[in-house]
């Protein structure tokens, strides 16, 4: 439906016009920020356009800045209600951030705007889907302070050492039958009362499988220790642990294993992934890291699932080992689709030498964002169900920020909303748990700079937006010299700002294999600590689409 000029039309819109084609034509070369730039010139000069402000909302969207394109696509509507596009740009947005509930309502709308679209209507049925399912899991949410922790029911020592051991996760079993029934019983008795059915047949389901395998298995709700039916087949060709140490030489084997889509067995995924949760719970949520006079350190920005990115990494700089250290700052997953294998190999090298690489949580390391960006549907699909769980709960326990030689802060996201905030500060917050929407851990996690001083809301609808200023006051409170984040994807695969006291460093080129940018990691070298960045270009993978496990709703606007 096209839509409508307010009043007041002004003179320039023939310009507004052409520019409006001009961001067209970038957008269409995935020059995303030149669009944005091209649909701002054509807003001041006609902002009376609804088009033009929910272009620029799809523009910000793509490059997840899904703050500005709610306000933008809210624009948009302002200036014609009826302008389908801008609650389907805003639903859109809405559904990056997870919020479905306020995506349902405006797919809503975009239903009742064009009844006879098969496309909106499609997209309204999965939202309701995504809608119904999330309140399902509402209403059967365990308490937090009842919650039972996964890695602590799990031996790895004795995985496999019963031939009779039978574990077959209950949830596998109640969840999807519930959230069936829900679907079933909504069209019949509404969804409140589908809920509440559902809810008492899945614990129906529980106590009835539960009573059955008592007694005849190692892993019920009646015991307390999980003994999985892992043994490694005599056939198994892969990387194999021997005892309790991961070496060097089984990393390689598993990288290559990897590298050539073939798996690890879970007998060995567990171990890596259960040592690793021992050494980074006893992390502070602030580490402190020492680089000796003469040697170097690398620190790497967002990976995102990009594991042939990764190897390249390895092979233009060294693999991790305690003279050639790294440190990886968040966002290992999500997005591309070999999540699995990045995350495995980054904790096999600490399990294999825990100061040689260091890791730092992301906004990606999430429950919520796991959920809708792919690493969710990666692991139930390349692992199981309980290594949904047992990721969840590992991922709580990274630390959030390291300092290098007292100098050098590196954070995933950025600064704070409010000044005076100590590196004592951040080394108190309390960090196992999911990350919350406001607060100290969210501003590290989400914030960006921005080019103007002071401080700004937030692009992405989340954290804030911090100046040259606000950097400046942070450094010199804390003594530090400079501020290393990431958390955005970069053209030239960094970017340094702040005069100076701000690098951005991402390193996954090629973004999504849809950006066209290069990564990056920088090298510092002690005492100095004078950054040295290098740059890199994608490289092939296999035939993997990003995405490819993404929540199905997400990937019809992907």
């Amino acid at each position: 439906m096209p839509p409508t000029m307010a009043s007041g039309m002004p003179t320039n819109t023939s310009r507004a016009e052409e520019l409006k084609l001009l961001a067209n034509e970038a957008f269409k070369a995935h020059k995303y920020s030149q669009a944005i730039d091209l649909y701002t010139q054509a807003i001041e000069a006609n902002n009376d356009n609804a088009v033009y402000w929910a272009n620029r909302a799809f523009a910000h969207t793509k490059l997840e800045e899904y703050g500005s394109a709610i306000l933008d696509s809210t624009k948009a509507i302002e200036i014609d209600p009826k302008y389908s596009k801008g609650y389907y740009r805003r639903g859109a947005a809405y559904l990056g951030l997870g919020k479905f509930k306020e995506a349902l309502k405006d797919f809503q709308q975009v239903k009742k705007l064009c009844p006879n679209d098969p496309d909106a209507a499609k997209k309204l049925k999965e939202c309701e889907k995504a809608v119904m399912k999330l309140k399902f899991e509402e209403a059967i949410a365990v308490p937090q302070s009842e919650k039972v922790s996964i890695a602590d029911s799990i031996d790895y020592h004795a995985i496999g050492t019963s031939p009779g051991s039978c574990f077959v996760s209950l949830k596998v079993i109640a969840v999807p039958a519930a959230v069936a029934l829900v679907a079933v019983l909504a069209v019949y008795v509404g969804t409140k009362a589908a809920l509440v059915v559902a809810a008492t047949a899945m614990a129906t389901i529980l106590v009835f499988w539960g009573t059955f395998w008592k007694g005849r298995c190692k892993d019920s709700i009646f015991t307390k220790t999980r003994t999985l039916d892992l043994d490694v087949e005599p056939q198994y060709a892969g990387a194999r642990i021997e005892g309790d140490v991961v070496t060097l030489d089984f990393v390689k084997k598993m990288m290559d294993d990897f590298k050539n889509q073939k798996c690890l067995h879970k007998r060995y995924a567990y171990q890596i992934v259960l040592q690793t949760r021992e050494m980074l719970r006893a992390l502070p949520s602030l580490v402190d890291i020492n680089v000796p006079n003469g040697k170097h350190f690398t620190v790497c920005g967002d990976v995102h699932g990009q594991f042939y990115d990764l190897l390249n990494i390895f092979e233009l700089n060294g693999l991790p080992s305690e003279d050639n250290p790294y440190l990886f700052n968040g966002d290992f997953v999500d997005r591309g689709s070999f999540s699995v294998e990045v995350i495995l190999t980054l904790f096999a090298f600490k399990c294999m030498s825990p100061s040689a690489i260091y890791l730092s949580r992301g906004n990606h390391e999430s429950k919520s964002m796991n959920k809708i960006y792919g690493f969710e549907g990666e692991v139930r699909s390349k692992l199981s169900d309980t290594f949904v769980e047992l990721f969840t709960e590992v991922f709580c326990c990274l630390p959030l920020a390291h300092v290098i030689n007292e100098k050098v802060l590196v954070v995933h996201g950025g600064l704070f909303s409010v000044d005076g905030v100590k590196l004592s500060d951040i080394r108190e917050i309390d960090r196992f748990c999911e990350p919350p929407e406001e607060g100290l851990m969210c501003e590290l996690l989400w914030s960006d700079p921005q080019p103007q001083l002071g401080r700004g809301p937030s692009k992405r609808g989340v954290g804030l937006s911090f100046g040259a200023d606000v950097t400046k006051r942070f450094l010199q409170d804390n003594s530090l010299d400079l501020v290393v984040r990431s958390h955005e994807v970069k053209n030239d695969g960094y970017e340094i700002e702040h005069d100076g006291k701000l690098i951005t460093v991402f390193s996954a080129p090629n973004y999504c294999d849809q950006m066209g940018n290069k990564g990056a990691f920088i090298q510092f070298e002690a005492p100095e600590l004078k950054p040295n960045i290098v740059t890199f270009s994608a490289v092939p993978h296999p035939d993997v689409k990003p995405m490819a496990y993404a929540n199905n709703f997400l990937r019809m606007f992907s």
